[in-house]
């Protein structure tokens, strides 16, 4: 099955470089080019996959994002950024990115980085995802008490998952961890995300460290 990829960038050679490395692979194909945030929503329904820049004039890839996730529950988005660490990057996660990827990746991570996202799963890099959401979680009080009562929908069970998500696991991993099968675990994460409204793990990522479950500059454990 081919990946359908939309290319949303204002600069135009940068499309044209990742176009030249989406199609470098036969399991995947560029099927249509944005150079703004309009123009990507427009488009979003012909993907599978949207590699997104977030700086572009009009509107910008956040306010298309959040759009897209929140109309097209299937097509996920793959924000491309300059730096790893990057203050819009922690917006676009909740506006319901699936992960972040550098403009500077080898072609190899890239191709890997959306057929992870096309499978449906989060790209995220567990150090650099948890000093990103340190960083900005150090900053204004969050409302841990309203924040929390999203969690009492979850079991026991359920929030040792939304823990050891939050702390960068795998399936196969929190199985490990658990003493339970890869697909008993597959199954508690998508109750949690589903119980929780959450578009991905990505976002089950930053629910873990908005409701206080996980605190910021502490590895999650269980």
């Amino acid at each position: 099955m081919t990946i359908k990829i939309l290319l949303a960038d204002d600069q135009a050679l940068v499309r044209a470089a990742f176009k030249v490395l989406v199609n470098s692979t036969p399991d995947m194909e560029v099927v249509g080019e944005a150079s703004d945030g309009r123009e990507a929503v427009r488009l979003a329904a012909e993907a599978d996959v949207v590699l997104m820049d977030i700086r572009m004039p009009g509107s910008d890839g956040l306010t298309a994002t959040r759009q897209i996730t929140a109309t097209l529950p299937d097509v996920r988005v793959l924000v491309l950024t300059t730096f790893e660490i990057d203050e819009y990057v922690f917006a676009a996660l909740r506006s319901g990115a699936s992960g972040f990827l550098g403009k500077g990746t080898d072609p190899t991570e890239l191709h890997q980085a959306i057929r992870l996202v096309a499978r449906g799963e989060e790209l995220l890099s567990p150090g650099a995802t948890r000093a990103l959401i340190s960083r900005f979680l150090r900053g204004p009080a969050q409302d841990m008490g309203a924040a929390a009562e999203r969690l009492a929908v979850l079991t026991e069970r359920e929030r040792e998952i939304l823990v050891l998500v939050a702390a960068g696991l795998g399936n196969d991993e929190i199985a490990r961890r658990l003493g339970i099968s890869p697909l008993t675990a597959k199954t508690h994460v998508n109750r949690t995300q589903a119980k929780l409204d959450a578009h991905d793990r990505a976002q089950l990522v930053m629910l873990a460290y908005e409701t206080g479950l996980v605190r910021p500059g502490s590895p999650p454990v269980v």
